[in-house]
């Protein structure tokens, strides 16, 4: 069955004024879209087309030399954006970091406030186009990291940091450029306000 693009959980206009409506449209509809049509195309009539998307994305450097580069791209460019929108609620909706959460927050990085600036630094130091990613590594520890274009920390060999991802942020000019034009941090401190802590999990 091939890749459809997911339904956003909540309108489209619901994250303003911190992600406007045309942003969402543009960045759903056109560019995570494409990475779906991309995708299909690159894995039709391969056993790859009846794997999961999460399974891609952790098997990708075993994909044929020949369709690797487009699946590694669009196959996470897939998760990546299908995650993201869940990743995100309308500001007042988005609940508080569950205890469990919280106490490894504050065991890794010191305090919530100390994880939000390392969190943004890491977004901010992302040369280009890429993610900024809270991930729990297999020995439950947890860890920041980027990754370029549409890599992801499921992408075992091919990214310097492994394990589940718990929330990601899209740094790609495309995710905030109408609204925010250059200014990345403004949109890295803007993304806080929606941030659904019930999906960062």
């Amino acid at each position: 069955m091939p890749f459809t693009l997911p339904e956003l959980p909540y309108a489209e206009n619901a994250l303003e004024p911190f992600i406007d409506q045309k942003t969402m449209n543009i960045h759903r509809t056109k560019h995570h879209q494409a990475y779906v049509d991309n995708l299909n195309k690159a894995v039709d009539g391969t056993p790859w087309a009846s794997m999961s998307i999460e399974e891609i994305c952790r098997k990708v450097k075993e994909a044929p030399d020949a369709v690797k580069a487009a699946v590694r791209n669009n196959g996470g460019g897939h998760w990546n954006h299908s995650m993201f929108w869940k990743w995100m609620a309308p500001k007042g909706q988005g609940g508080a970091p569950s205890a469990e959460l919280a106490a490894a927050i504050d065991k890794a990085f010191g305090s919530m406030d100390n994880f939000k600036q390392q969190f943004a630094d890491a977004g901010m130091k992302r040369f280009g186009s890429g993610w900024a990613w809270l991930v729990r590594k297999s020995d439950g520890s947890l860890a920041i990291t980027s990754t370029p274009n549409q890599d992801n920390p499921l992408m075992e060999g091919l990214v310097d940091v492994i394990g589940h991802p718990l929330l990601g942020v899209d740094v790609w000019e495309h995710a905030y450029y109408l609204n925010y034009q250059n200014r990345r941090a403004d949109y890295l401190k803007s993304f806080w306000e929606v941030v659904n802590w019930n999906a960062v999990k």
